[in-house]
């Protein structure tokens, strides 16, 4: 039985949004929530041909995208999702993670560096190109 609250379907007492629901949601295609799906890092109810995305996919998605925005890979991500599995593995999880963040900001910030140094040899080539403009015109006007 489906019936619609605040854009959440219910189906018995749980609360679903629909594929296109989730697409308007998260700013995505439907092709990128299937891909995430047969990736097996979101995993929809299925009502015949519909998926019924849970509030734990939704927040599935919200790591997943993240982590993309971040750089993760896809098997990255996939162990930042497995800190929603709890139990007595939890605290290596969370060392995992933690590691596996610190090394990516590492990187990161060693990106953000070379993209200084190279922003600032292309603004003097830059420079010294128009330098050598205004040297041509000179020339002209004199000529």
């Amino acid at each position: 039985r489906f019936a619609s609250e605040n854009g959440w379907s219910k189906v018995s007492d749980e609360s679903f949004l629909s594929i296109s629901e989730m697409c308007d949601k998260f700013g995505v295609t439907a092709r990128t929530v299937r891909f995430y799906e047969a990736k097996e890092l979101i995993f929809p109810r299925r009502v015949g041909q519909r998926r019924l995305f849970s509030k734990s996919d939704c927040a599935r998605m919200k790591l997943i995208l993240r982590g993309k925005r971040f750089g993760f890979s896809l098997e990255e991500i996939r162990q930042l999702l497995n800190l929603y599995k709890r139990g007595p593995e939890q605290k290596r999880q969370f060392e995992e993670t933690y590691n596996l963040a610190t090394k990516r900001l590492s990187d990161l910030e060693r990106k953000q560096e070379e993209l200084g140094r190279i922003i600032s040899e292309l603004k003097e080539q830059i420079r010294m190109g128009e330098r050598m403009i205004k040297s041509l015109e000179l020339q002209e006007e004199l000529n």
